[in-house]
């Protein structure tokens, strides 16, 4: 029993304090980039995994939108929206990215590499970087209210 719960303790700390992989996604504009280039200069980034279909996803995004800009103001975050639409539905991409008016960067993950690597299932899944690129905080689905707790782990590692 102390090996299994050694195990996972190893197993769950690693992970919790892993690297973004290194994945090439596209901008909007159908422009290839890698994740590696992910930077904000020492201050954290949230990676938010959604859909156009994913209400939930909508919901938090928008949720977070309404705040974004004090929370940048405060601690430099920053937000990268990854959206897992499929082929069939990039095309509503960015005209409702655009008509929601939000101002942090979106990218396709088309093909779901990242997300797959990433472990992401279900969406949205959300993730909080730290200042030296590691994996500090996730969390999966949305109800009201989240981003206040996502907003105070940003505080814990700003401070």
């Amino acid at each position: 029993m102390k090996k299994l719960i050694y195990f996972l303790f190893i197993a769950l700390s690693s992970f919790c304090w892993s690297q973004i992989p290194s994945v090439d996604i596209k901008t909007l504009e159908g422009e290839i980039i890698n994740t590696s280039s992910f930077n904000n200069n020492d201050a954290p980034i949230i990676i938010s995994f959604w859909a156009t279909w994913c209400k939930p996803c909508k919901q938090e995004l928008e949720n977070i939108h309404d705040v974004y800009e004090d929370w940048q103001e405060e601690t430099n975050v920053k937000l990268i929206a990854i959206s897992i639409d499929d082929a069939r539905n990039t095309s509503k991409l960015k005209p409702m990215v655009n008509a929601k008016g939000w101002g942090y960067e979106v990218y396709q993950d088309s093909n779901r590499e990242f997300a797959t690597k990433m472990g992401v299932n279900p969406i949205p899944h959300t993730f909080l970087i730290n200042g030296e690129g590691e994996i500090v905080y996730e969390h999966v689905t949305y109800s009201e209210g989240d981003e206040d707790k996502l907003y105070d782990k940003i505080l814990e590692i700003t401070e």
